[in-house]
């Protein structure tokens, strides 16, 4: 059954309410479990489609499941809304200008994200009544993907265990299907107690929390020689003990995110990276205390879901951008350095055209240098057939996790790539619901990858989501 242009009438028929939500949500940004007003938008949203609502899904306030449809498979499409500190940024600017000193931005356009699939899921539902075909949609609200592992948190409590397969999709500067890289991540705090004194009078009282972080900092530098390539390891103080030298500082705290290619090599890691703050403990004659805040998975990939959606998106073509579009990107780009430029165009391996705004498909067999990071949907992949999308919101080069980006975030060309994705998201999850061999090879191509060994969630089981967690997270 191939019915992608009722879907697609569908996405064009629901797209200005999906708007006008992406837009408002850029309107308030929140960070890392604070999304309340986001995330009673997108409820809001979810009551208007006629969605049955599941709130404060694994304990997290800011976590929602919307269901529709009776029966059959059940087809989850992945939505976020969480912004990042200190991003704030006028819309439409193509210069740096805050809208509130040391405010928040939707530095990686998870205002899109979510309004994209939230889309695809409205679409989705409304061709499941229109043809009377079996089968659930569901439209996952995960806050907190930045630091915060929400989905790992969901991933435990049970929450895709009856999915059968999640789609989601993320802003880029290409269009294509996503690659399923992803670095698997921990983020811990270490905590060093020791004891205050003169440090003049008495020093040799004192017993100094900071130099413990110091020499733990020291220590994981020298390591970095003798850990793979891949791994990546890095660090926040969010606690230096106070602001008086005169004073041996007692306590201070340092947050380290260690990343490896696979769960194992993570953890293998996070034991060294424990003994190195054990041993500068012992040095200093502290204490410490090391608290797991998040954690996260490697991304599974999924071959037969992974063609399916490239047909997709073929067959419907990249996002059709106008001159103002292209005007707009190039005045962005000329914010830009040339190596932030040519480096978006190594990580497809394809040679730099020109064009300001992603107007075309990644092959599928692109000799890729991805350069790769760390996601909580890595978790979701472990527990259920998992693809994504990337859909071109922003102008070529752009990075994120910069004020382009949220300037960018409410753009016409971001909003053309966004219903655009929301029609490719849906159309997969169609092609998946409407062939039962292509559900059968996606559930058999991720057995396979999980292996006789299968999932173990990263997450110690004592640690539970990091409500009120610093905004170092």
């Amino acid at each position: 059954m191939d019915n992608r242009n009722d879907l697609w009438r569908h996405v064009d028929a629901n797209k200005e309410r999906l708007i006008a939500l992406s837009d408002r949500v850029w309107g308030m940004p929140e960070v890392c479990y604070t999304e309340k007003r986001s995330v009673a938008e997108h409820i809001a949203e979810l009551k208007h489609q006629g969605f049955k609502i599941t709130e404060n899904v694994a304990d997290i306030p800011t976590a929602v499941i919307g269901e529709a449809g009776e029966g059959g498979p059940v087809i989850a499409f992945l939505g976020e809304y969480d912004a990042l500190p200190g991003l704030s940024q006028e819309a439409g600017a193509s210069e740096h200008k805050e809208i509130e000193a040391g405010g928040h931005g939707h530095g990686c356009g998870h205002n899109l994200l979510g309004s994209a699939a939230m889309l695809a899921a409205v679409a989705m539902k409304d061709w499941l009544a229109e043809n009377k075909i079996p089968g659930r949609v569901r439209y996952y609200g995960c806050p907190a993907e930045e630091g915060g592992a929400a989905k790992a948190f969901m991933v435990r409590a049970g929450a895709f265990d009856d999915a059968d397969v999640a789609i989601s999709w993320h802003p880029s500067s290409f269009w294509e299907v996503a690659p399923a890289l992803a670095l698997a991540n921990t983020r811990a705090d270490f905590v060093f107690t020791g004891r205050a004194s003169h440090a003049a009078a008495a020093p040799h009282l004192g017993r100094s929390a900071l130099d413990a972080v110091e020499l733990m900092n020291v220590g994981v530098n020298y390591m970095r020689e003798h850990m793979p390539s891949d791994a990546r390891v890095h660090y926040a103080l969010l606690d230096t003990g106070g602001i008086a030298p005169n004073v041996v500082q007692a306590h201070a705290r340092v947050r380290y995110s260690i990343r490896a290619r696979d769960l194992r090599g993570m953890l293998e890691l996070v034991q060294r990276v424990k003994k190195i703050a054990e041993g500068a403990a012992l040095m200093t004659e502290t204490k410490m205390e090391m608290r797991i805040v998040s954690a996260v998975s490697d991304l599974v990939a999924n071959t037969p879901l992974e063609e399916a959606m490239h047909k997709v998106m073929d067959d419907l073509g990249a996002p059709h951008f106008d001159d103002a579009d292209k005007a707009y990107a190039e005045k962005i780009r000329a914010t830009l350095s040339p190596q932030e430029i040519a480096s978006i165009w190594r990580t497809i391996g394809m040679p730099d055209t020109g064009a300001p705004l992603g107007d075309f498909l990644v092959p599928r067999d692109a000799k890729r240098n991805p350069a790769i990071g760390s996601t909580d949907i890595g978790d979701v992949s472990w527990a259920v057939p998992t693809v994504q999308a990337h859909a071109p919101t922003v102008a070529m080069g752009t990075p994120f996790h910069t004020w382009q980006v949220v300037a960018q975030g409410k753009s016409p060309a971001a909003h053309k790539a966004m219903v655009h994705v929301a029609k490719a998201m849906a159309a997969t999850g169609a092609a998946v619901l409407s062939d039962p061999a292509l559900m059968a090879a996606a559930k058999a191509d991720h057995k396979a990858r999980l292996g006789k060994e299968g999932y173990t969630s990263p997450l110690p089981p004592e640690v539970k989501p990091p409500l009120t967690m610093s905004l170092g997270g």
